[in-house]
């Protein structure tokens, strides 16, 4: 009699055990590392998703550059000669300032672009009295001056609209323009010149 308790007792032990040890594995919607659009689970800092997607294996690749934008997918896809060799996670035009569709072509490079239209109204001291402005709307307070948004690595392809470093929420937020991570865009804007074509498609 006692042995047969004795082995219930360690049947059970072994069962609490195994379901124990099954248990530990992390459950994906409690895990910090789980990015979401809205943030993150698991009381993390709340901020943009992970960027899982961007990668560069250009550098020794030949062949002339292309580039290819799908704004529903938010990337971009650089090739040469033909073959894909990097791809960017993005930030284009929000709702309202949309990024134009169609075939372009890269018109002009600047590494240390800044915005002529959209920054923030400063003081002598570089302090920002209104931040987000749109120069051609917003009135200037009287002592400020207008400050415009650093668009790193920028690559115009029509009128004020490019690809730049910039920051990436997860989602269209931009004025138009198509933001990239710095370290990709800084590899597109090595790898384009003058002339190369970008198509941009819904």
């Amino acid at each position: 009699m006692h042995r047969s308790v004795l082995g219930l007792l360690q049947a059970g032990f072994s069962v609490g055990l195994v379901l124990l040890i099954a248990s530990c594995g992390e459950d994906a919607r409690f895990s910090g590392n789980t990015q979401y659009l809205g943030g993150v689970y698991g009381g993390a800092p709340a901020g943009p998703p992970r960027d899982t997607v961007s990668y560069w294996d250009g550098d020794n690749a030949g062949g002339s550059p292309s580039i290819k934008i799908s704004l529903g997918e938010q990337r971009a896809y650089f090739y040469k000669g033909g073959v894909l060799v990097g791809v960017s996670q993005l930030s284009t035009g929000r709702e309202g300032l949309n990024t134009p569709l169609g075939h372009f072509k890269i018109t002009q490079k600047d590494k240390d672009h800044a915005s002529s239209i959209f920054g923030d109204y400063v003081d002598s001291a570089g302090n920002v009295v209104v931040p987000n402005v749109d120069a051609t709307k917003d009135p200037r307070p009287p002592g400020t001056h207008f400050r415009g948004t650093p668009m790193p690595y920028f690559m115009r392809i029509v009128s004020g609209t490019g690809l730049h470093a910039g920051y990436l929420p997860g989602y269209p937020a931009s004025h138009g323009c198509i933001r990239m991570p710095e370290f990709m865009a800084e590899n597109f804007f090595k790898s384009v010149s003058v002339g190369t074509p970008v198509t941009i498609t819904n």
